[in-house]
């Protein structure tokens, strides 16, 4: 076993008996390399990722190869949900040597730990190869390794609002601008099949994010059928687990059909939410469904014992990607019994399969009872056969050997989550989903916060890892969705705590963003900001975000100043390219309208707040209090003919308060 035995990264540890010498990132492998003038090898993943066991089978596990790796360089391995920092340096490197990114990410250091090449996934005999031409230019070549790696230091090192050219725009906020962001984003609609234009296919929830807030003040109709069409696939489609419920990370094809079949925590927690949210708004039971079954699969397979929610499920088992969620014919046939002939219609079971070596995996592209009455298999009490089958297929997979779990708990994750479960318990009213939404906000607190600072991981009861900006704007976003739904000032004093510590120690006044590691973290050769929106939001969004919401109820102007600050140096971006920015865009839209300010007072707040959330408005502030409040929204707010009042304002200005929702909902127009 080499020294990743000793670390509790499940990543790390699957690497612990590799012949490889591998290193933890950290000042002893550093220090190695600059005492011996050897070059660095970073190798970047993480649990889940299918081509990084691939490169491991192949490469690393090889006493040949790895005796070529120990010879020449020092070897690190890198858990990249671990240290997102390191990963976002050396991910940047790569991308400015003009290779695609992607994991596992293989980057060579100088003994000064700057970056000269990088590769991703390679096969043995190339990767044997390039270790011999990687060392050989170390040792023939230095010069030049050097003045490439200085390069792209410089290229990372220049502040982002230099890089991508942003200043202040002063002109404001308009519908106009809204309009031509959407135009900009339609170009890029997949039409037929949903989501984007291309393959494979992501989630991105933050693109329906923004296009429901577009819906909700343009009422434009062809961004509301896009939102449908994408989220009916991604809710029928193969990259939906059938059986118990949950997401997988992506969709190999254009299909939303087979998906690279690893389930990220970050990917379910955000699609909660927006499937939320469509609820709210369309209605469609489907959208209800697929939140309450995959809240369901995320209490029962991925919280942990503490009370904080694992990161991901592996994509392999057995030796094949997928076969935990993969069938026979046969093994359909012996679980079903009776069920399997309309089941197999329904699903298009086949013994030749519909995916590779007879495998059938399940996939549906319209509503299941509409499949049923053209398969000709509808019946009145198809709905509780169906669900009956599921559960049948769902028992059975219980036999089988489970995907690696990486059981690691992340804050900003676990944060993510928490704000997933939030909006769907606006949304459906289950007092259960405001219960797990609580105690995860209370292990967040107990478990991963010490002396008003979060950690970023937790495992075995210990944390580790000084927090970064992502796990800030996430507990953030998360405790104040908490109040929301509970009117528990705890969590806003919680909020704030965490704001004004990510201000102070990571905030740059240089250029009016935020850093990605705290000010007391480890320096690694550049400081970076997080700007663009990916799968997960950028941690900059997420906090401009947080800064408008806590200003508005909180009434602290520094904190909305702040948050427009940062905005509008997005505006040439937001024009020009919105697909990579449209967490930024949601927020513009909560901008380029007027938010509502909800106040409820009185014994019934909550049972008002709970019928008033039911209904879609996402451009709202809540707060409540069932006697009475100092928070500035509250101030001389009182009852009313000695019943529950809603006072609706804008801008701190209020209508006259009423005893009901619905003539709430009239004052909101």
């Amino acid at each position: 076993m080499n020294r990743l035995s000793k670390e509790t990264s499940p990543y790390l540890l699957q690497h612990a008996n590799n012949p490889v010498d591998w290193f933890a990132w950290g000042d002893e492998a550093l220090q190695k390399a600059k005492a011996e003038n050897k070059p660095i090898l970073v190798s970047i993943g993480y649990s889940a990722c299918h081509w990084c066991h691939v490169m491991e089978r192949e490469s690393f596990e090889d006493q040949n190869v790895a005796d070529v790796m120990n010879e020449h360089f020092v070897c690190i391995k890198v858990d990249r949900e671990e240290r997102p920092d390191v990963d976002a340096v050396y991910m940047d490197a790569l991308q400015a040597m003009g290779t695609r990114g992607g994991w596992p990410l293989n980057v060579f250091l100088l003994p000064d730990s700057k970056p000269f090449y990088g590769v991703t996934y390679l096969p043995p005999q190339n990767w044997v190869q390039l270790l011999k031409s990687v060392n050989n230019a170390f040792v023939n070549h230095y010069d030049e390794l050097a003045n490439s790696a200085e390069g792209f230091v410089e290229n990372m090192v220049q502040p982002e609002t230099s890089k991508y050219n942003l200043t202040s725009s002063e002109s404001g906020y308009t519908i106009d601008a809204l309009d031509q962001m959407y135009e900009k984003l339609s170009q890029n609609f997949d039409t037929q099949k949903g989501g984007m234009d291309r393959a494979p296919k992501f989630p991105m929830p933050s693109i329906y994010k923004f296009l429901l807030r577009y819906f909700d003040i343009t009422q434009n109709p062809a961004a509301l059928a896009q939102v449908e069409l994408s989220l009916n696939r991604i809710a029928l489609g193969g990259i939906y687990d059938h059986a118990v419920g949950g997401w997988a990370r992506y969709s190999v094809d254009d299909e939303w059909f087979i998906p690279h079949f690893e389930k990220m925590l970050y990917d379910n927690a955000q699609l909660l939410g927006i499937f939320a949210e469509a609820y709210s708004l369309t209605q469609n039971s489907l959208y209800a469904d697929r939140v309450t079954k995959t809240i369901s699969w995320l209490g029962s397979e991925m919280l942990g014992p503490d009370g904080g929610f694992y990161s991901a499920l592996d994509a392999d088992s057995e030796g094949i990607e997928g076969r935990f969620y993969i069938w026979k014919k046969a093994e359909l046939q012996s679980i079903l019994g009776d069920d399997f002939d309309w089941f197999s219609k329904l699903y298009n079971i086949s013994a030749h399969g519909n995916w590779e070596d007879g495998y059938n995996h399940l996939h549906l592209t319209n509503y299941v009872s509409e499949t049923a009455k053209a398969a000709g298999i509808y019946s009145d009490s198809f709905e509780e056969k169906y669900q009956n089958a599921l559960q049948k297929l769902a028992e059975a997979r219980k036999s089988r050997i489970r995907p690696g779990l990486d059981d690691k708990i992340l804050a900003s994750w676990n944060g993510l989550l928490i704000k997933g479960l939030t909006t769907s318990y606006q949304a459906l009213g289950d007092e259960s989903i405001r219960d797990m939404a609580v105690n995860g906000g209370r292990f967040m607190l107990e478990k991963m916060t010490v002396n008003g600072k979060l950690w970023h991981s937790y495992k075995n009861g210990k944390t580790s890892i000084t927090a970064f900006l992502e796990d800030y704007a996430a507990v953030v976003e998360a405790y104040t969705g908490l109040y929301q739904i509970t009117f528990d000032t705890l969590w806003l004093t919680e909020a704030v705590r965490l704001t004004d510590y990510t201000i102070s120690n990571f905030y740059d006044t240089a250029d009016g963003y935020f850093f990605f590691t705290d000010s007391e973290g480890e320096a690694l050769i550049a400081r970076k900001k997080e700007l663009f929106d990916n799968v997960i939001p950028a941690s900059n969004s997420m906090m401009a975000q947080n800064l408008y919401v806590l200003g508005k109820i909180l009434d602290r102007q520094d904190y909305l100043d702040l948050s427009d600050k940062m905005l509008s140096k997005m505006d040439k971006i937001l024009l020009a390219d919105v697909q990579w920015v449209t967490n930024w865009a949601a927020l513009y839209c909560q901008k380029a309208s007027p938010t509502a300010e909800i106040a409820i007072v009185g014994e019934n707040a909550d049972e008002l707040r709970k019928d008033f959330d039911r209904f879609f408005i996402p451009n709202k502030v809540v707060v409540g209090t069932e006697t009475s409040s100092q928070l500035p929204l509250l101030e001389n707010r009182t009852k009313v003919n000695g019943k529950t009042a809603i006072y609706v304002c804008y801008d701190k200005t209020c209508q006259l308060p009423v005893n009901s929702v619905e003539d709430a909902l009239e004052q909101l127009g």
